[in-house]
């Protein structure tokens, strides 16, 4: 049929549009324009605008024009397949029956590898959406699931279209997205969580906690659980595999913003505590990759600030006081008073070869997570007196490297303006003072007598996880979208450390030997008073992203492991 034909029929057609009576007579050449997909070029463009328009008129030939017009979206010519995909919303429009069999054709064309054709697809999706959303969501989470079922697994189409539903459907917001519409996405993502890898695991909960699950405490309660049951499989838990590591540390990363004074973090401590900390020394670190060990450290302080009435509050404690004893430094035999007599002129060498390796910010996290904990039973950390007597001799120490290392960040930092001051060297310094402050506010009341933990202070990564995020909610849809893509930036764990010397062995501690002193500022060359800073800040790592591939982790115990982003 050539395009005179077919624009003769739109003419004649238009005349005659308006006479019901008459729409029936037409038929023919509506068929005539259906048939016309399998002609040239310009039939086909003209034919994919003409079955759009008159769709609605020929309710009979409703299959035959649907069909006609997937085919058309299936062209060689990239530029026949965007016409026609930008005329398939017309199609339901005003016949919603169809509007679920459409969506799913326009899922699977998000396989497209044409930059611009996938723009189209995911116009023609937000049209169709915004027209008839339970119908459109419901084609959607069709194919995502037939994509996970079917023998033959599209991950890309999967992949595509969890990323459409946790970004554009948000954007949409709650004047497109009705009640029933959200309904349907919680129960649908749900199922998703059964069998989800890394990067799809992220956009739905992102989708979920937008929901009003993400709203109210019961709904936050339900998201927990969720969550815990993805991150936790007490009976195939394997610390030496980085993967199930990373799989904890995702999870509980994102169920720390759910935890609040009505909505409590207990059963993530339980699992701390009673399987991911026992065997600390089985975890791992992976070849170039961060400290997965700082990152359970900095999640597990976080989650026990919203600890509420835990069961069995002795033995959580013993373990958390455990962890923190790997990361204190024996005091050394030599007390302090002999230290300040040594002379001023004794080469500096040697005197920080006696000063061991000092890991400040796992110190932080082991410090706070302890008192914390503390603060639900009191009594608990002086239940046994040697065990406190050996923390304090320990803590004592620490602060007096601490106050030395303050001393030394106090005189790099201060006064220094314009570039100095923001550079990521003095940033880091920054931090690193706000770290050692926390640690001495923290000591000084597990030397009170009986130990207090009234003190508050501010995990010095958090404030920085804050701006971070009014950085990104600032920034453009496409800066945001790369920031996700390229991940947080690492920072350099906090230590004062000097390499191999870890001083004689004959100046180790013997902690038995020793008189325990109370907790009193430094003297000698670290003289200067403590200084509480109140709440800090640091940076916060964040979390890398890279690609699994799909396992079904949830029934089989077995973690998710990432994909590539796409």
């Amino acid at each position: 049929m050539s395009t005179d034909n077919i624009e003769k029929l739109y003419q004649n057609y238009g005349i005659l549009a308006d006479a019901k009576d008459d729409i029936s007579k037409h038929e023919k050449e509506y068929l005539e324009i259906l048939s016309a997909v399998k002609g040239s070029d310009k039939e086909k463009r003209l034919a994919s605008q003409f079955i759009a328009k008159f769709f609605r008129s020929f309710p009979n030939l409703a299959e035959q024009a649907i069909e006609a017009q997937f085919d058309l979206c299936e062209d060689d010519d990239v530029a026949i397949r965007k016409q026609a995909i930008k005329d398939l919303p017309v199609l339901c429009k005003d016949n919603k029956e169809h509007t679920q069999r459409i969506a799913d054709i326009l899922a699977q064309l998000l396989q497209s590898d044409d930059t611009t054709e996938i723009n189209v697809v995911t116009n023609s999706l937000l049209a169709i959406v915004k027209s008839d959303p339970k119908g459109a969501l419901t084609g959607l989470f069709s194919q995502i699931h037939q994509s996970t079922d079917s023998e033959v697994t599209n991950e890309i189409v999967r992949e595509r279209c969890i990323k459409f539903l946790a970004t554009k459907v948000k954007q949409l917001g709650r004047e497109v997205i009705n009640k029933e519409a959200e309904d349907l996405i919680i129960a649908e993502c749900k199922k998703i969580l059964e069998d989800v890898v890394a990067e799809e695991f992220e956009h739905i909960m992102e989708l979920l906690t937008w929901s009003r699950l993400g709203k109210t405490p019961a709904g936050k309660k339900e998201l927990v659980q969720l969550v815990a049951a993805l991150a936790f499989a007490p009976d195939d838990w394997h610390p030496e595999d980085p993967e199930y590591v990373d799989r904890i540390i995702q999870c509980s990363q994102h169920a720390l913003p759910l935890f609040s004074a009505q909505v409590d973090s207990n059963q993530f401590i339980n699992f701390f505590c009673e399987y991911v900390l026992p065997r600390w020394d089985d975890i791992t670190t992976p070849e170039g990759g961060g400290d997965p060990k700082l990152e359970l450290l900095k999640i597990f302080a976080e989650i026990t600030e919203h600890c509420g009435e835990i069961e069995k509050t002795q033995d959580k404690i013993n373990t958390v006081y455990d962890i923190l004893m790997k990361y204190l430094p024996e005091a050394p035999l030599e007390n302090e008073e002999s230290k300040a007599e040594k002379s001023e002129e004794e080469p500096k060498q040697e005197e920080s070869a006696s000063v061991p390796s000092l890991q400040f910010s796992h110190v932080e996290c082991a410090l706070f997570a302890l008192h914390s904990l503390c603060r639900k039973a009191p009594e608990a950390l002086g239940a046994d007196a040697a065990r406190l007597k050996a923390l304090r001799l320990r803590l004592q120490y620490t602060a007096r490297l601490t106050q030395g290392y303050i001393k030394k960040l106090k005189e790099v930092t201060q006064g220094k303006k314009g570039e100095d001051a923001n550079s990521e060297e003095n940033k880091l310094k920054i931090a690193a003072l706000k770290t050692t402050s926390n640690i001495n506010t923290l000591i000084r009341d597990i030397f009170r007598t009986p130990p207090s933990f009234k003190s508050k202070v501010q995990l010095s990564f958090q404030s920085t996880k804050k701006a971070e995020k009014e950085e990104k909610q600032l920034s453009s849809p496409e800066g945001k979208e790369k920031q996700v893509q390229a991940g947080q930036k690492r920072h350099q764990p906090i230590t004062f450390d000097n390499g191999d010397d870890k001083g004689s062995p004959e100046k180790r501690s013997r902690s038995g030997d020793r008189n325990l002193k109370m907790y009193t500022p430094p003297s000698g060359k670290y003289s200067s008073r403590l200084n509480n800073t109140g709440r800090f800040s640091g940076p916060n790592p964040g979390r890398g992203r890279g690609g699994y591939g799909r396992r079904d982790f949830r029934n089989s115990g077995a973690p998710f492991r990432r994909r590539s982003n796409y």
